[in-house]
């Protein structure tokens, strides 16, 4: 390799990370305790590129179900410290624990009653003897060929941060519908959709009784531009499915097709699909299946609505 030092840079890193994970312990846990029983909002506060960090750390909380906010600490003493209420966590990133402009945003915090929880790579420092809680981020080597720029204590802090919010996924029972909920637009949301977020309802869905006439169905079919009708009970439930292949096999073998019911040419017992499965297992289905549609039912086998393949196909659901 014509740059090893890509590599050493690299591997100090995965050092600095395994040390970081053996000392793992009460202080974490109480550092997680802490946010889950905060009265407050969680803001996350930094300087140069552990601000970067911290905002980075604040975005990952907030879209794992723990709402987090950055703060600037320069700004903060400009006037935003009117961001920083009673009872919030404030958690503060710096390497050297001495950066005035968090020690700053510290006096606020304690005039404030919130909690001060610190990530540094000194213990001992200005800032680590005011925390009410402490996240030891020191590293044996930064990685940086001078051993003057932030590369290994960065990547542990980032690497806290997921710690932190990935334990507080699990101890809030954060869920893939949960997830789904907070990224509707992105792509790994959409991969969370359900089938009611696509399916037609309502009036939209074409429906007729077993002893609808086929003149009728036709028509059904026709108004509603779906390609099939369902056929259900007077209860509601699911019977059956006319299709534009149902019509044309009716055809095929009977000579006056229009003295005929839906209950003649439908299809008994359809595939169905629940309106809370994964619009992705329902794509699947029909693609495995060859059908271009799937009735959609409740529990009782009540006709919910009907999804087409043409409402999933190019919405990245795979």
């Amino acid at each position: 390799m014509r740059h090893p030092e890509g590599q050493r840079v690299i591997e100090a890193e995965a050092r600095a990370l395994a040390a970081l994970a053996g000392r793992l312990g009460p202080a974490f846990d109480d550092a997680v305790d802490a946010i889950l029983g905060a009265p407050g909002r969680i803001v996350l506060t930094g300087m140069g590129k552990s601000g970067l960090v911290a905002r980075k750390i604040a975005a990952t909380l907030t879209s794992t179900g723990t709402p987090a906010h950055f703060l600037h600490p320069a700004e903060a003493i400009h006037g935003d410290l009117g961001m920083i209420v009673k009872g919030d966590v404030v958690v503060a990133l710096s390497q050297s624990g001495e950066t005035a402009e968090i020690l700053g945003v510290v006096e606020a915090v304690r005039r404030l009653g919130g909690t001060l929880l610190v990530m540094t790579g000194r213990a001992g420092s200005t800032l680590g003897r005011e925390a009410d809680l402490l996240l030891d981020t020191s590293v044996a080597e930064e990685g940086c060929p001078l051993g003057l720029a932030p590369m290994a204590s960065t990547t542990a802090m980032l690497a806290l941060g997921d710690a932190l919010a990935a334990a507080l996924m699990v101890a809030k029972g954060f869920s893939e519908e949960d997830f789904a909920r907070l990224h509707p637009g992105g792509r790994l949301g959409r991969k969370l959709a359900r089938v009611r977020q696509f399916m037609h309802t309502g009036e939209a869905v074409p429906r007729v009784s077993p002893a609808t006439p086929m003149g009728q169905v036709v028509l059904e079919m026709s108004r509603k531009r779906l390609g099939s009708t369902a056929v259900v009970d007077g209860a509601g439930r699911l019977l059956g499915i006319v299709t534009d292949g149902d019509l044309r096999r009716l055809l095929e073998r009977d000579p006056t097709p229009l003295d005929r019911t839906a209950a003649d040419a439908m299809s008994a017992h359809p595939v169905s699909i629940a309106a809370d499965a994964l619009a992705s297992a329902a794509l699947a289905l029909m693609e495995e299946r060859k059908i271009t549609m799937l009735p959609v039912v409740a529990p009782d086998g009540t006709l919910e609505g009907i999804v087409q393949i043409h409402d999933l196909w190019g919405t990245q659901l795979f």
